[in-house]
């Protein structure tokens, strides 16, 4: 009889042990989940703040979205002999558009487009692409100091005609 309840109370301890690491695990991948989730939500904020920066002509706005190291390029062709080149843009410049560029308001229409797709995403660093109105931004991302910022862009108007 003994070893009848010995038996029973290890099965006992054995099955709440199971329960406890199962709804652990689950408390684990809720919590993983809901750092993911934070985690695209202020890649995304970096994403959106570089656009709406434009659209509001707001010049801070930019300056906290992107790194002073920003490096942005557009793939232009001479007009005369059709050689393409990379035409570069800083942060520096990117923060001067953004308070001069649609200061009349009318640069984008009332509700402009701005959808963020995030590709990838490792630890620090970021792969997004920003859609437009007008243009499309492939834009790399980089966690600094707690805060994502908009590292590299390259980008290409829907219209690549206007690339000339």
């Amino acid at each position: 009889m003994r070893l009848k309840r010995r038996t029973q109370l290890c099965a006992f301890v054995l099955g709440c042990a199971a329960v406890a690491l199962c709804v652990g695990v689950l408390f684990d991948a809720e919590r993983a989940t809901a750092a993911i989730t934070e985690e695209e939500r202020a890649i995304r904020r970096a994403a959106l703040d570089y656009i709406e920066a434009q659209h509001k002509v707001d010049g801070a706005r930019m300056e906290r979205s992107v790194h002073p190291l920003l490096v942005k390029r557009a793939v232009y062709a001479n007009r005369k002999s059709g050689k393409q080149f990379l035409l570069d843009t800083t942060s520096e410049r990117m923060i001067q558009l953004a308070e001069t560029y649609n200061r009349a308001g009318d640069k984008f229409p009332k509700k402009p487009k701005k959808e963020v797709i995030i590709f990838d995403r490792v630890d620090s660093a970021a792969s997004v692409k920003l859609i437009a109105d007008e243009w499309i931004d492939y834009m790399h991302l980089a966690k600094l100091n707690g805060q994502w910022k908009v590292v590299n862009v390259l980008w290409q108007y829907h219209d690549v005609k206007r690339h000339r």
